[in-house]
Parts: C-alpha cells; structure tokens; sequence
C-alpha cells in the first residue's frame, strides 16, 4: 500500500467493520469509530470527555510542536477544551540527547501555550524506526460535541486560512537547501513561517460559540479530502468550488515544484465549519484574526468539485496525502 492514511473504503472493511462486529458496546461510550470522526466521546459526571489520537510521520523538524497542536486540534474541532496530551516517542538509533531534549522543548513550550498538562507517555530508542516518530493521545472535555457529521443540507461549507498550510510549512523547513534552487530565501522562510498558524484553538471556540453544525480539523487529504470526509460523514453531498479556496502564493509556488496537488495537501492549521448562514460566523472569525472563505454548499446530491472553468467532477474520496507523493527528481519550475 501507498504510503499515508488507509483509504477510507479499506478502513471501512478491514477495521470499522470488525469492530462494529465485534466490539463491545458500553453506556457510557457516546460515539462509535467511524470515517472523519476524529475524536472518541465518553459521558463522565458534569460533562463528556473527549479523546482523540495521532502520530507525526510526515515531518521531520518541529515534531514536538505539531504533536501537540495537532492533537489539540481534533479537540478543539468537536467544540472541546483541550486538557493533557501523553506521548510516545519512538527514535532511531544513534538519536543524540540534544534532539530529545529539543523535541521535549518544543512539547512543553506548545502545550503551555494551549492550557495542556503534559500527562505522561513513553520514550525509547529503537531499530524499528529511521526517524524520530511521535504517537500522541490527548483527553478534553466539553459540554455539547460538534462533530464532522453534522451537516445539513443547504449549509454552506467554510475554510479557515489557506489550504495546505501544514504542508507548505513541513516542505519548507525539511528541504530548505533543495528549494534554495528555485525560491529566493524570503519565501521560503514565509513557506517555513505558516507552521506557526497551526492551531485551530480560536476557530473552534468561534464555531462552537455561534452554531456550526459540523467542524472538522483538515489534515491528511487536505481540504478536498476534509470536504469529502465531511459528507460523508454527515451522509449528505456537496458541491466545492475550487477557484474559491484560498491558496497563499508560497503553497502554490511550492507544489508547483514538487507537482502536487495543493488542494489534498496536508492542512492542519484550517478548519472545515458548516453552517446555514456563514456570514456572522465569517464576521466574528476575522475579528480574531482568522481569514475564512466559503468554498461550496452541502446538498442532497452526490460530492462533486467545479473547477475553474466551472465543469463538474466527482470528488474522489482522500488517498495518499500529497506529502507522501513527493520524488525531488522529478520537481521543476
């Protein structure tokens, strides 16, 4: 298999299924594993818990950063606080002290910022991994969960920031001296700066706070793959219009040399909100700070994508995240 998430029909077949099968079933367990759902919730006295987790594979650098946020994030997009994160941390051999102790930095200085406890975890030094590899479960809580399948039709769908984000970011701090070659030096430390954007904490709070019906943090697949995972989730369709997602100058430059596709370029740092009348949730975004565009609308229909010269295609359901499909050799200008 290619390298990435498990497509989703396969996740379906060889692992939701024989936990539906199989899997014991508890009271106190509010939501099933399903595709797109990325949180678990369980009712605890006074409110419900929520717990979610994730791996680092794609990155190289800043691993303890986007450990923590990207965690944090699915939290926050089921309309949760975030509260302690633990970690495994798997490293190579010959991993020196000094990197640990950076990665460690970066997990304490990011879960500060986030109003996290570092609850524990593991570490260990193994042949089993050629790069250091974070594993993260983080615990939250909150009062009424938004899920991702949430949507109805006639909801328009949102974005926050730009698509690809995450990705532009990871590229431009583990191949800077590659991209030297064809960027000049500003743009790629602008590239390099949009990992600094990667929280969802504020729009989560903004969408909670003024009715989003469903929210989802865009990861693996970027926000085509987030669009589909939406609908399909809430068992609906959904027209995207793709000259109406945002592309900063620096992602588009950047796939243009790695040729891939921006649009399922790894994004966490946007967030996928529905809602049936956007423009006061857009109002109260930007007065955050937080840049958001409608891109489409869910329907009664099938998933579809209008490029820009308005001819319609069917949105593929997310395989290899763009990140995975890179070959330097084969980049150009």
């Amino acid at each position: 298999m290619n390298a990435g998430k498990i497509p989703n029909t396969i996740l379906e077949k060889i692992i939701l299924e024989p936990l539906k099968q199989y899997g014991i079933k508890r009271s106190e367990v509010l939501s099933a594993p399903s595709v797109g759902e990325d949180c678990a919730a369980i009712t605890m006295d006074g409110g419900t818990l929520l717990l979610s987790t994730d791996p680092i594979t794609g990155a190289v650098n800043n691993i303890g950063k986007l450990a923590v946020n990207i965690n944090a994030n699915d939290i926050v997009s089921a309309g949760g606080e975030p509260i302690g994160i633990m970690i495994t941390a798997l490293l190579p051999v010959g991993t020196e002290i000094s990197e640990i102790e950076k990665i460690m930095k970066e997990v304490c200085v990011s879960a500060n910022e986030l109003g996290m406890a570092v609850l524990g975890g593991h570490t260990e030094i193994t042949e089993a991994v050629n790069k250091p590899i974070l594993s993260c479960t983080v615990v939250g809580k909150c009062q009424k969960i938004i899920s991702t399948g949430g949507a109805n039709v006639g909801d328009k769908v949102i974005i926050t920031k730009s698509a690809g984000l995450e990705g532009t970011g990871i590229l431009a701090k583990d191949n800077r001296e590659y991209l030297l070659g064809y960027l000049p030096e500003e743009v790629i430390d602008r590239a390099a700066s949009r990992l600094e954007k990667i929280s969802v904490l504020k729009e989560g709070r903004v969408g909670a706070e003024y009715g989003a019906t469903a929210m989802h943090d865009i990861t693996e697949g970027g926000v085509l793959g987030a669009c589909y995972e939406a609908a399909e989730c809430s068992g609906k369709g959904i027209n995207v219009y793709l000259d109406k997602i945002p592309l900063s100058e620096e992602t588009k430059r950047i796939a243009e040399i790695f040729k891939i596709d921006p649009y399922r370029l790894i994004s966490s740092g946007c967030m996928l909100i529905t809602h049936p009348e956007p423009e006061k949730m857009i109002e109260e975004l930007e007065r955050e700070g937080i840049p958001a565009t409608v891109i489409g609308e869910i329907t009664n229909g099938e998933k579809f994508i209008i490029d820009q010269n308005g001819d319609t295609h069917v949105l593929e359901e997310p395989q290899s995240d763009s990140l995975y499909l890179i070959k330097k050799d084969d980049a150009g200008t």
